[in-house]
């Protein structure tokens, strides 16, 4: 029997934090309901970074400007089927330093099927019962504000 890997498609993803410390997640009703941070795949000669602002821009209404943009602090890699079709996606998420005010879904120029926006303090996110993307954001955050950004980025589970 042989097996082949999907085609890959990378993404970059921002864990967004308000002056708060709280992170922003974005709900989605699909596969049960979820919460994921914002982002998506990289386009045609774009570098991550990039793509995170404008991604950030599409989702949220975010100007650039607004954006303190820090170091990739994980790496996710996972097999799931996008627009029907089997991918293989690499995630990197970025550090994002945003102030609430910024948030502006009115301004987004592609919401997908984004349900809702809300920001997190770390203690809710840590108790909370609801699937949460990428699995171990809690734990991650945990040890960024505590001790900074990892000297390599953290690989997290599917």
């Amino acid at each position: 029997m042989t097996t082949s890997t999907p085609p890959l498609r990378e993404a970059a993803r921002a864990i967004v934090l308000d002056a708060e410390d709280r992170v922003l997640l974005l709900r989605y009703d699909e596969n049960g309901g979820f919460w994921a941070t914002p982002g998506g795949s990289l386009e045609d000669g774009e570098d991550h970074a990039t793509a995170t602002l404008r991604e950030l821009h599409e989702e949220l209404g975010v100007d650039a400007s607004a954006v303190d943009l820090g170091a990739q602090l994980a790496e996710r890699s996972k097999d799931h089927l996008v627009g029907g079709r089997a991918v293989r996606q690499v995630e990197k998420y970025f550090l994002a330093r945003i102030p609430a005010a910024a948030i502006d879904p009115a301004r987004a120029s592609q919401p997908d099927n984004i349900r809702e926006h809300r920001w997190w303090p770390l203690a809710d996110l840590h108790a909370t019962a609801e699937t949460v993307y990428p699995l171990g954001l809690a734990d991650l955050l945990t040890g960024v504000l505590a001790h900074g950004a990892p000297m390599r980025p953290v690989v997290l589970a599917g």
